[in-house]
């Protein structure tokens, strides 16, 4: 049996997301923060500085002139596009693997993030959510627990689609059963030990709503919600999400309808192209 204290040494050789992702975070959520704010934060990281640029610069924007700062792209595209790219781009790396012990190939979790987060921003949208930036985020990276968890899950997958199959357990709780923690508990830990703020620690220990209270936090509501409309149109079915369960109260608590959700899934695949497209870029 792997121990928490065995999980927690490897979670230190995480490559873990910059500084700047949680800076940015802070400004943003100060409602007195400025567009100089934001791009003072993003301009003295200078690997981060070159890719946005180089970003922002491609063809994918079509922008007439090219931007030669941060402030400069800031300016051009908006606050909320550049901090997603920064934000994408921070979580690219650790993200990109495989997830064999989730039945995830190479690539298949970033899209999953990536189509997650931008769904649960248009959720924060339609419910009039502050932090929509901070709800982007915590989806994003909320499956961080599985690269650590990946290769345990992996070695014990017999036993835990034992309990999914035969017991009726969710992937999740067939993680907890078997290896004494889930991926959402271990990716508050690493949340925690990146210095995250306690707002998105929360939200991605409770994404998946084991505990149901948690229904009642809006934000905590809003990333579940993402998470099941992932799994409607086809997105993140790996192992864990063909195991997964749909919480119908949530609908009801965040008041949202049937015709909610499809008009969210028809924006998603409106967006689709042009999330493809950036992923090829980021």
């Amino acid at each position: 049996m792997t121990t928490i204290q065995e999980l927690l040494k490897e979670i230190k050789n995480l490559k873990p997301i910059p500084a700047v992702a949680n800076q940015l975070l802070a400004v943003v959520d100060n409602p007195d923060s400025s567009m100089g704010d934001i791009a003072n934060v993003i301009q003295y990281d200078p690997v981060m500085t070159a890719n946005i640029l180089k970003t922002c610069n491609s063809t994918f924007f079509g922008l007439k002139n090219p931007a030669e700062s941060i402030k400069d792209a800031v300016n051009m595209l908006g606050t909320d596009q550049v901090i997603e790219l920064v934000l994408m781009k921070s979580g690219a790396k650790s993200l990109a693997g495989s997830q064999k012990g989730y039945g995830l190939e190479r690539g298949d979790m970033w899209r999953y993030s990536v189509s997650s987060a931008v769904i649960a921003k248009q959720v924060a949208i339609k419910l009039s959510l502050k932090n929509k930036n901070t709800i982007f985020t915590s989806a994003l990276v909320k499956d961080i627990g599985k690269i650590v968890l990946e290769k345990h899950v992996f070695r014990f997958s017999k036993k835990i689609q034992n309990l999914v199959k035969n017991k009726k357990f969710s992937f999740r709780e067939a993680e907890k059963k078997i290896l004494g923690v889930d991926h959402a508990e271990l990716g508050a830990m690493i949340a925690k030990m990146w210095k995250f703020s306690p707002k998105m620690i929360k939200i991605i220990r409770h994404h998946h709503l084991s505990d149901e209270t948690m229904i009642k936090d809006k934000e905590i509501a809003a990333v579940y919600l993402a998470d099941c409309i992932c799994m409607m149109v086809g997105e993140g079915v790996g192992s864990d999400g063909l195991a997964y369960r749909f919480k119908d109260q949530v609908m009801k608590e965040l008041g949202v309808s049937a015709d909610d959700i499809t008009m969210i899934i028809a924006q998603f695949g409106v967006d689709m192209h042009q999330v493809e497209e950036l992923l090829h870029i980021v």
